[in-house]
């Protein structure tokens, strides 16, 4: 499945962080970066964020996945109800 560009958009204007986001398209997915840094990828319309064990502590309860097959599981940042 493919990534809408509006689902990216919207992730990015909803995450304030202290750099420069941006968004590149991957193979109909996107990676976000910060100041030139990938931190996180959506796929398939889900944000996906590479796992660090500030994150860990900072979400507390987590689960992870991979993005896409034969990748490394990140952070599944479940959407808003």
């Amino acid at each position: 499945m493919v990534s809408k560009l509006s689902t990216v958009e919207f992730i990015i204007g909803n995450i304030s962080a202290s750099g420069k986001l941006s968004a590149k398209k991957m193979f109909g997915e996107y990676g976000i970066y910060c100041a030139e840094k990938m931190v996180a990828l959506v796929c398939d319309d889900r944000l996906f964020v590479k796992p660090t064990q500030g994150g860990k502590a900072f979400l507390n309860e987590y689960s992870e996945a991979p993005p896409y097959p034969g990748a490394k599981p990140c952070f599944v940042i479940p959407e808003e109800k």
